[in-house]
This record gives structure tokens, C-alpha cells and sequence, in this order.
């Protein structure tokens, strides 16, 4: 996924969102423009490729701009970090706030992931927008995938975020009415529905690190159990569908699943090169001791320690998280080492650049998909006893070297807790307990422990303080914040 320089310059002469008069009005230094680009197949693929770029985001080692996206390579902040999953090592600077449940908006990983996310619906627009430059034999490919990309980043963003600004279409600068005014969760959740039902129509299993049918439809089941209705029933149609397909299986070494790049299991990820500066990531770094740039984030809390060791991870334990083996009293993720390498005994000696690390992040695995149709099934309710669900739930199991459940009645704490297990440190957990209404009593708990307060106001990540001020009053912030 190189970095496309020309697209990205096109970006910025058409970003709609973030931004003073002076960047959306900037002297136009070269021969590219929008007005003599995206005029045919290749040029459309390319801009493309520029979605996936803006999704993988920039190494915030190697560029250090506050302007830049970082997209997935924060993710871990607002969502584990926010959870009883990890924390900081140190409760040092904005880190700290997510932890403790005390954000603020002024918070730039907030602001930063926000507009990540939007300038990834931005590229994806222009895409769209140039539709009719495609030849018939590749526009609805371009369509699927397109859309495909957009619907996962209006699905992170609505989840997060709540009401937001529903953009579908390139604005102009001027248009603030449409680039700062919140519309309700319903009516971005409808478009994300349209996109990926258009996406899992228009496109094949080719990929893994570029959107896919299968892809697709496993997104497609999560916003069906996401929404404020579920849908469960398409839900597990959906991941039979992908079940069924006969592509995906579960690796039967679990470690193989984090380290052996685009196999069986895999889904969707995305895709980063050791070494590289343009292409790779410096996250797995930031999660060890005096390796990246901080202190220490992501560290294992005491809570999902003790839950491993109550509830049983199987082989899922050691390959998740190990003692730092520089301070004893901590506890690091080790489920995306950089670029898979043990360290030395000081836990920071790599072979190669540790802040350059070329670990794919998952977006979606077989995995996730098993226990979403244990989920589908299971419908709200407080149990099931479906052969299907528990031999779905029964499969994750019997991989970590677990016995089948007991009693073959699958609760909703039982799967709640499976989930935590198995896709621990993936920035699932969040997401779990919201969805399965969870959120309140567990991480309540959780806070009142820490000496933490959590409320209903913390289910959603305020609004950046930058955005507001930039809306003039236009964008209204969530209650809490």
C-alpha cells in the first residue's frame, strides 16, 4: 500500500473537513488536479489504493506531523484503553484520560481519529464520485469497494461518536450546513447498510487485505447486531454465508493467526511493511516498554489477568500478553510484537527497527464471525441451547485446547466472556460490552475498583473541541464533555 503523493495532494486541495480558509485555497504547484484526473480505470484504481492508504494511516514515528491521519494505528486508545482490557503504564498525559475515563475535548487522539476516519469517507466520496470515468467491465467494482471503505469508517465513527455529520457526496468548503450538522445514529447506520449491501454484491474473494465479498458480509453481520434494533436473524444468515463459503477455517496454532500474514483465518486487515517508513506501523513499538515513543500504553490490566486465569484462555494466554520483562509489576500485549520478534532479555532488542514494524492489523477474522453466529442466535436473549450456536461457541473453544461446554446451554456472560478471550487486545472489547449491553455494569464496576468514575455520558467519545470551534456553533457536542 504505498503512499500515493499526487492523490494525497488532491486531498488536500478538496478536504472538506478540519481546516482553515487558507488549506482549503492552496497554490496549486503541479499539473494534477481533480478536473484532469479520475478520467479512467487506472486512475480510479489508484484512488483506490489511496483509501486503503488513508485507512492504514502514517507511522507517527517516521512522520511526525500533528496535521497528519493515523486512523488505525490509535485505534487501541479508544476503544481497549477505554475498556477493563489495557491502560497506560505510567497514567502519564492524554494516554491517562482514556484509562480513567476522564476525556476531555481537547483530546488529540480523539481529534485525531475523528478526522482520520472522515478524510477516509472523503476519499472514498471522490471514488464515487467519479463513477462514470469507469468502464462498464470495472465500475461496479470500484462502487463495492469504495463503498465497502466508507461503511467501515462511518461504522467506527457512529459507534464512537453517536450522531454525526452524514457526508455522501464531495461538498464545498462552504457547505458547513453538511459538514457540521449532526444527524441521528439511525440514518448513518442506513447507509452504512446500503454500502455494504451494494459492496458484498459487487465484489469476490479475492482479497484479504482489500475489501471482499466475505469481508463485506462480516461487517454486514456486526452492524446487524450493532444497530439499536438488531436484525439478528440476517445477522447469522450472513455468517453461514461466510461459514459456508468454504475459504475461511481457524489456524490450528493460535500464534499463527497474528504472525503468518493473510492465512486462512483472515478476513479483512490491513496491511503494513517492516522497514518501510511510508508503509509501516509503529503500534506493536508503543506497547513495550522502551521501545516507542511513550512510556508504555495498551499494558494488560490486573482485571483481564485474573479473568484469563479464572475463566481459563487455554494456549490463548501466553500467546496474549507476557511480564515485562524489564519491570515485573507489568504486563504487556504481546499478540502483535513488532514484526513478530521475541525481543532479547531486555524486551526491547529487535533485529530490526521495533518503531517500523510490519504486523497487518485485523480488522476481521473467521474467528470474530464463529462467535458473531453463537451471537446471532443466541438474539438478546439470556441463553441458548441451539445445537448450532454451541457448536459454533464449541469451535473457538476446542482451538485454544478447551473442552466443549458443560452443560451445551451457552449464556450470555459465557459468550461475552469467550469473546474477551479470544479477541482480546483486537479492539473488540469496547464494542462487546456496548453491544450486548453490557457496558454499564461491567466497566461501572470496573471503575469504582479503580477508583474511576463511569457514567452513561462516557459511552461515547466527545466530539473534538477543534471541530466545534470550526462549525461556529453549527456542531453540537455530547452531553458529559
Amino acid at each position: 500500500m504505498k503512499k500515493i503523493t499526487f492523490l494525497t495532494l488532491l486531498a488536500t486541495l478538496f478536504l472538506f473537513i478540519s481546516c482553515d480558509d487558507s488549506f482549503l485555497s492552496p497554490e496549486l504547484k503541479t499539473g494534477t488536479s481533480a478536473a484532469n484526473f479520475y478520467l479512467n480505470d487506472e486512475q480510479l484504481e489508484a484512488a483506490i489504493i489511496d483509501i486503503y492508504d488513508g485507512i492504514q494511516g502514517v507511522n507517527a514515528s517516521k512522520f511526525t506531523s500533528t496535521n497528519l491521519n493515523h486512523a488505525v494505528q490509535i485505534e487501541f486508545y479508544v476503544t481497549e484503553m477505554r475498556s477493563d482490557n489495557t491502560r497506560t503504564k505510567s497514567q502519564e498525559g492524554e494516554a491517562a484520560q482514556f484509562e480513567s475515563f476522564s476525556l476531555e475535548a481537547t483530546n488529540g487522539i480523539v481529534d485525531d481519529y475523528y478526522r482520520s476516519f472522515y478524510n477516509i469517507i472523503f476519499r472514498a466520496n471522490i471514488v464515487l464520485n467519479n463513477l462514470d470515468n469507469a468502464s462498464d467491465e470495472n465500475r461496479s467494482k470500484f462502487e463495492s469497494e469504495a463503498k465497502f471503505c466508507r461503511a467501515y469508517a462511518y461504522f467506527n465513527l457512529v459507534r464512537l461518536f453517536g450522531d454525526i455529520p452524514l457526508i455522501d457526496k464531495i461538498v464545498a468548503p462552504a457547505d458547513t450546513e453538511t459538514v457540521y450538522t449532526r444527524v441521528a445514529a439511525s440514518e448513518i447506520y442506513n447507509l452504512i447498510v446500503s454500502d455494504l449491501q451494494t459492496a458484498q454484491e459487487g465484489l469476490n474473494n479475492m482479497y484479504k487485505s482489500r475489501a471482499s465479498k466475505a469481508a463485506a458480509q462480516g461487517l454486514l453481520a456486526k452492524v446487524y447486531l450493532s444497530q439499536a434494533t438488531p436484525n439478528y436473524l440476517e445477522a447469522q444468515k450472513l455468517c453461514e454465508s461466510i461459514m459456508n463459503s468454504g475459504r475461511f477455517s481457524l489456524e490450528g496454532n493460535f500464534r499463527d493467526v497474528f504472525y503468518t500474514e493473510l492465512n486462512n483465518e483472515i478476513i479483512f486487515s490491513i496491511g503494513y511493511i517492516p522497514g518501510d517508513s511510508n508503509d509501516s506501523q509503529n503500534f506493536s513499538a508503543e506497547w513495550l516498554n522502551a521501545v516507542g515513543r511513550t512510556s508504555g500504553v495498551n499494558y494488560v490490566t490486573d482485571n483481564a489477568i485474573a479473568a484469563f486465569t479464572a475463566l481459563d484462555g487455554g494456549v490463548r494466554t501466553t500467546e496474549s500478553f507476557r511480564t515485562d520483562l524489564l519491570q515485573s509489576t507489568q504486563t504487556q500485549v504481546t499478540k502483535y510484537l513488532p514484526n513478530g520478534e521475541l525481543g532479547g532479555s531486555d524486551g526491547k532488542t529487535f533485529t530490526s527497527d521495533a518503531q517500523s514494524s510490519g504486523n497487518d492489523w485485523i480488522v476481521l477474522r473467521y474467528a470474530d464471525v464463529v462467535l458473531m453466529h453463537t451471537e446471532a442466535i443466541l438474539a438478546g436473549a439470556s441463553n441458548t441451547t441451539s445445537t448450532e450456536a454451541v457448536a459454533s461457541y464449541n469451535l473457538i473453544r476446542n482451538r485454544a485446547g478447551l473442552a466443549d461446554d458443560a452443560d451445551s446451554n451457552i449464556t450470555k456472560q459465557e459468550l461475552l466472556d469467550e469473546r474477551r478471550m479470544e479477541l482480546a487486545f483486537e479492539n473488540q472489547r469496547w464494542f462487546d460490552l456496548v453491544r450486548m449491553g453490557e457496558a454499564m455494569n461491567v466497566l461501572g464496576a470496573f471503575a469504582t475498583a479503580n477508583g474511576y468514575n463511569f457514567s452513561t455520558t462516557d459511552l461515547l467519545l466527545p466530539i473534538p473541541q477543534r471541530e466545534i470551534g470550526l462549525s461556529n456553533g453549527l456542531l453540537r457536542q455530547n452531553p458529559g464533555y
